[in-house]
């Protein structure tokens, strides 16, 4: 089977993560599929359910022993398709393949796919590991599932970087602060202590701190670490005083910022904010936070990954991926994939040049460090 013609029963199947968008017909349907034809190719192939009817698949073409492992990561599951016209018809313009899921990331799980089958005819010294994971859209709970019960040498994630090489990428901290305030009719200011209205000293001291994060020292690839307001709640109706006020806020970190470090940053906020208001009480939790990845330039992987490349850019991205999570479980771990656009967007597509050419490369980087 071409590649072209896996992508494309790739993306005719629904795999949308009811997390992200409800009703969503999840994983299970895809995950079938690629197990499917993992085993028909002649690997060893384990399914392993992570929530109903989501399972991982992780196949491994067995090396014949003495060789460095690698791992190869894609996730299954696309985000919603609110606006699009065909998302599950995919069809081919130029060396354009469109329908949702094409650029995010099928087009990087149809190349390791490949990758597995060749590595399974060819076999290598080490073993070649292919995993193709549930949720990386939402809350990653597949490559958390994964990093619990594989390990390997070396691993790449084929999330879209244009075949550039990522070498690092951003974390996050979510974080919720909450101002206590004391209800009263409106009528009432003497009784009333207005909860929103604290929230706005508290907001104006993160702007602050914003601010002096982006005036900050740079990392070399990512620049520095951000914070933003992402949404605000409180108030009961037009005539009383609001006992509370919620606020959700993210906090993007380069490596060297732990969420500790953050959270320590934002209650230093709350307690400026407070010094200057006897009335303002707030408490500042961590919600969730995912680490950031960095690999040095001279990981056997990256060397190796490069050199097959022809050398590409190397490049750090904004966003977070199930990378950090590898990288976090102690396996080395860069992020390599093709191309295309659309990723989250009403029209998606991938490189199908770039597709072939990803897993020409990541085949001659898993021969030469599974040697």
């Amino acid at each position: 089977m071409t590649l072209t013609a896996l992508l494309e029963q790739l993306v005719a199947i629904d795999s949308i993560n009811p997390d992200v968008a409800p009703g969503g017909a999840g994983e299970g349907e895809i995950a079938r599929f690629v197990a499917v034809w993992l085993e028909r190719a002649g690997l060893q192939v384990d399914v392993r359910e992570v929530a109903p009817d989501r399972p991982n698949v992780t196949a491994v073409a067995p090396g014949t022993g003495g060789g460095r492992s690698l791992l190869l990561n894609a996730h299954m599951d696309t985000v919603g398709v609110a606006g699009m016209e065909r998302p599950h018809d995919p069809h081919v313009e130029g060396r354009r393949l469109y329908g949702r899921g094409a650029y995010d990331m099928k087009g990087g799980l149809a190349a390791i796919m490949h990758v597995g089958a060749a590595a399974a005819a060819g076999r290598l010294a080490g073993d070649v590991i292919v995993a193709a994971v549930v949720d990386e859209e939402y809350a990653s709970i597949g490559t958390e599932r994964l990093v619990e019960c594989t390990r390997a040498d070396a691993a790449v994630v084929t999330e879209p970087t244009e075949l550039r090489l990522c070498l690092a990428h951003k974390g996050f901290v979510a974080l919720e602060l909450e101002t206590i305030g004391r209800a009263a009719h409106g009528s009432r200011p003497d009784l009333g202590i207005d909860a929103i209205a604290k929230m706005g000293r508290v907001l104006v001291g993160l702007e602050e701190l914003d601010g002096t994060l982006r005036a900050g020292a740079r990392h070399e690839l990512l620049g520095t670490g951000s914070l933003h307001a992402s949404m605000i709640e409180g108030g009961q109706e037009f005539s009383s005083y609001p006992a509370r006020c919620l606020l959700s806020a993210e906090r993007r970190t380069v490596p060297g910022e732990t969420p500790e470090l953050v959270e320590a940053q934002v209650q230093r906020v709350v307690d400026r904010a407070a010094e200057h208001d006897g009335d303002l009480h707030a408490t500042v939790s961590r919600v969730f936070s995912r680490e950031p990845l960095e690999i040095r330039r001279d990981e056997p992987i990256v060397e190796t990954l490069r050199r097959h490349a022809g050398d590409p850019e190397v490049i750090g991205e904004p966003y977070w991926t199930d990378a950090g999570l590898l990288a976090g479980a102690g396996i080395p771990t860069v992020v390599f994939g093709p191309g295309g656009e659309g990723a989250h967007a009403v029209v998606e597509w991938a490189d199908l040049d770039q597709v072939e050419r990803c897993a020409e490369i990541l085949l001659a980087t898993a021969r030469d460090f599974c040697a």
